[in-house]
């Protein structure tokens, strides 16, 4: 079966990606960085697809974060380095499995937020010959992963100068608690408070003798906040790329709105039942839409079409303000609620120029290889 050349051949539900919103977004994070001197190393974890990734270096990206390990794999398969695995991993397979990344000749880093954590990794490390690099995970509001700010890590970077094969290379903060908080002004304050408590580290590290080159923060959602303050050196934005509708909700410096960033990211769907004047069904449920956030998927140039789940398969869609329901067999385009779980669900992204199938790109990192 050959690939759909347009909107129309392609198979529902299906991803889509506006690649004109796409480029812009692209190049978007990428002039704020440049203005402001700063890096930026974008989240895999928002699109598992080394295409994107590859398109990331391309803007200006000094490498990748990833949030697993099958992620850091399909990233350095794809010949891509400068990667951050942001997340604590604590099983020895996959601490081997990164290990074995650096001996290969990747640039990687890993993020370790516990002493239990910074032995196994030295231990690898250590039999294989190898200087890892490493960052601090610091927990400044999550309360989900990481070293707390101030004392205790400076006892782990302690920890960390026991081991040769380990090289401590600077700071993980990452405030997710503060990236969807409703309102800039509240959100900003959340942000600094946050990362407050990294640079207040990073000084008593550096009083110590630690040299603390990297300052890792941010989230698309303050990523014109943090990368205005002194000390930050990297964002590690992901979801800019897509955008959704828990982004537009929390609303933007000068709107009720956050429009830094275009809509890039839809779900194709056909309408397959129109028997009920009050609705019609179409082919995409809980399998082709993330469902954890308390925004329902809107429809694309079609004003007052909302769809609600209604089980695996299937999603009703509803007309607010008297407005006119679909067709039997028309196609509908959404935007998604939560963008990085809904990627996750699909195995492909049709790439879009106008209504043309510019490319398909592999979503290959969303299952480990050998699955």
């Amino acid at each position: 079966m050959s690939e759909p050349r347009t909107i129309d051949e392609i198979p529902t539900p299906a991803l889509l990606l506006d690649l004109d919103a796409f480029e812009e977004n692209l190049r978007g994070l990428a002039q704020h960085c440049r203005q402001r001197n700063i890096a930026f190393r974008p989240h895999a974890k928002s699109h598992k697809c080394p295409e994107i990734a590859r398109r990331q270096i391309a803007s200006g990206a000094i490498g990748i974060s990833v949030a697993t390990v099958d992620e850091a794999e399909a990233m350095a398969r794809a010949g891509l380095s400068g990667l951050l695995l942001t997340s604590p991993i604590v099983e020895s397979g996959k601490i081997e499995s990164m290990v074995a990344l650096v001996r290969s000749g990747i640039d990687a880093m890993l993020a370790v937020g516990h002493g239990w954590e910074v032995d196994m990794l030295a231990d690898v490390a250590g039999r294989l010959g190898l200087p890892v690099p490493v960052l601090i995970d610091l927990d400044v509001g999550d309360r989900r992963t990481g070293a707390l700010p101030g004392q205790p890590a400076v006892a782990l970077a302690q920890r960390i100068a026991e081991h040769r094969s380990l090289r401590l290379q600077g700071l993980q903060a990452y405030a997710g608690h503060a990236s969807h908080v409703v309102g800039y002004q509240t959100r900003k304050t959340a942000s600094l408070k946050a990362i407050s408590q990294a640079l207040e580290t990073r000084e008593l590290l550096m009083k110590r003798g630690f040299a603390v080159p990297i300052l890792s923060v941010g989230s698309t959602g303050t990523c014109d906040i943090d990368s205005e303050i002194p000390g930050v050196t990297e964002l590690q934005c992901g979801s800019y790329l897509f955008m959704d509708l828990g982004y537009r909700h929390i609303g933007g410096a000068n709107s009720d709105r956050f429009e830094s960033f275009r809509f890039s990211l839809t779900v194709l769907t056909t309408v397959v039942s129109a028997e009920h004047s009050d609705r019609v069904t179409v082919d995409a449920g809980i399998k082709a839409f993330a469902t954890d956030t308390p925004q329902k998927p809107e429809a694309v140039h079609r004003p007052g079409l909302v769809l609600t789940w209604v089980g695996d398969e299937f999603g009703i869609v509803t007309a607010t303000d008297g407005g006119d329901l679909p067709r039997l067999g028309e196609r509908l385009r959404f935007l998604v609620p939560h963008c990085d779980p809904t990627v996750n669900l699909y195995d492909r992204l049709y790439v879009m120029r106008e209504q043309t199938v510019a490319d398909v790109w592999k979503i290959t990192a969303r299952r480990r290889a050998d699955s």
